[in-house]
């Protein structure tokens, strides 16, 4: 069963050398870690969405790794299948980024994913396995969605995206956002969280100006690559600016 762990970590200031270092560094312990089959190395934008002005004490790891079936267990009251070893930094990102979190006394937020559905690639792959169907689960939902802006079409792509991004804090049922991307400007993911499916479809296909934003993304084929995900959230632990953002979802 494949779940995907996305680390949010915020680094002191005075330490933001090393955070930059470490985007080169943690290739090599993650690349060599059996038990992930796909990770992604990011930083952040600021105000928890696209932004062209980065965050540069704040970073991103996304890993997808199969959970064995000993550490799942059912939760009678809602179905959601729960990781008792989540916890266990050394068994998702390796002891090695555990220790270099901690000697650079970095805050850390993590959170357990289900990918329920899923379309598109990430640099070619099927990020979280084969491409999902529809899903008929009514809860709380994550969503991760990500692109390769084509270079001619970021003049576009930032005119049109960037200020209706900024609506989605005020829509109805949301909860909590990160903006990350592996190359800035060009490679951008945003991830979300609602209270609701239905209050997610409201702010995506329902608002005006972002309805308007996909159908140009369409048109004029902004995009050479996107991938569409919608998660199920298992678990968090940590937190972000000294609160948990979902400490009550």
């Amino acid at each position: 069963m494949s779940h995907a762990s996305l680390t949010i970590v915020r680094y002191p200031k005075g330490n933001i050398p090393f955070a930059i270092l470490a985007m080169a560094l943690f290739h090599i312990p993650l690349w060599f870690n059996k038990k992930i089959h796909f990770y992604k190395l990011m930083g952040s934008g600021r105000n928890g969405t696209f932004d062209k002005k980065p965050d540069w004490q704040q970073w991103a790891i996304l890993t997808v790794q199969e959970l064995p079936g000993a550490a799942l267990e059912k939760n009678t009251m809602n179905g959601t299948v729960l990781s008792k070893n989540f916890l266990d930094h050394d068994e998702i990102l390796g002891s090695f980024i555990r220790k270099w979190f901690s000697f650079f006394k970095c805050e850390t937020y993590q959170l357990l994913l289900e990918p329920l559905e899923s379309h598109g690639l990430w640099d070619g792959k099927k990020a979280f396995g084969e491409q999902l169907s529809k899903s008929s689960y009514q809860g709380p939902v994550a969503v991760l969605t990500r692109a390769t802006i084509r270079l001619n079409k970021l003049k576009y792509f930032w005119e049109n995206v960037a200020p209706v991004a900024a609506l989605m804090g005020t829509a109805k049922g949301f909860r909590f956002s990160v903006g990350v991307g592996e190359i800035p400007w060009i490679k951008q993911a945003t991830f979300s969280v609602w209270q609701t499916k239905e209050d997610m479809k409201a702010f995506a296909y329902g608002l005006k100006e972002h309805a308007e934003v996909i159908k140009k993304t369409r048109k004029q084929q902004w995009y050479s690559e996107e991938m569409f995900t919608r998660f199920r959230i298992l678990k968090t632990s940590g937190t972000l600016k000294g609160v948990n953002p979902l400490g009550d979802l």
